[in-house]
């Protein structure tokens, strides 16, 4: 599942690397323009793997990926792989995304970013500081990186969490959804998977706007790990004594 916001450019690539391992497509276009609309549907139209669900205005990140999860929940599928359509994230990651599942069915498997020389320095620390507050919000080192847009969910523990909780809506999302699903006791996986900065790569990360966003969730987020505290303090003594 690949939610689109006007990567016109870059989306038929990830869709092939995709393709390349046998995996159906469904792209989710988040309101976007003429262009990228255009390009979406001849992308769809070429592969009959491949569909296209296009939402009338754009809601953000969480809102077209909440839109991908419950339409592969409705056509059968227990799992989704979600990908950033922008081309940063490697697709040769996804076979051992896949084993992953098929060792730990249950397990939400979350990309690990191996970075080269292309990333912005400004994006490491901030990185650095939100791995620091994920930690403190889940008690544990089990989410290495929050904000990989490269993960698969199990659709059911994710759409029930979504039924129940209303999450984040826009580039929150990866976050949020990451602690609330480790509080849910969902197990954890990891794959490592490289990225790539292009030079002249499309961000619709809003500096303000989605920095003000991230704020208040990791507000709400330590005000929910404080009245959590007793049970994520059972879940992590349990972990120490399972064999």
């Amino acid at each position: 599942m690949i939610p689109i916001y006007n990567h016109p450019a870059t989306v038929a690539a990830v869709v092939a690397g995709i393709r390349r391992y046998g995996l159906p497509v469904i792209l989710i276009d988040d309101g976007g323009n003429a262009e990228c609309a255009r390009v979406l549907a001849h992308i769809a139209a070429s592969d009959d793997d491949v569909s296209l669900i296009t939402r009338q205005r754009n809601g953000g990140k969480g809102s077209a990926v909440m839109t991908g999860a419950r339409a592969a929940l409705a056509r059968g599928y227990s799992h989704m792989l979600q990908i950033d359509a922008d081309g940063q994230h490697d697709t040769a990651a996804i076979p051992a995304a896949l084993a992953q599942v098929e060792h730990t069915p249950r397990a939400f498997v979350m990309g690990v970013p191996v970075f080269n020389q292309s990333m912005p320095r400004s994006r490491r620390y901030g990185r650095w500081l939100t791995h620091a507050l994920v930690w403190l919000d889940v008690w544990t080192l089990a989410i290495r990186d929050a904000m990989c847009g490269f993960r698969i969910y199990p659709l059911i523990e994710l759409v029930a969490l979504a039924n129940r909780q209303r999450l984040g809506q826009r580039m929150d999302f990866d976050i949020e959804v990451a602690v609330r699903l480790v509080w849910d006791d969902v197990p954890v996986a990891h794959v490592d998977v490289g990225v790539h900065y292009p030079a002249d790569g499309i961000s619709h990360f809003d500096l303000w706007a989605d920095n003000v966003l991230i704020t208040r969730m990791h507000a709400r987020l330590l005000g929910g790990m404080l009245i959590r505290a007793p049970l994520l303090l059972v879940q992590r003594l349990r972990g120490l004594f399972k064999p």
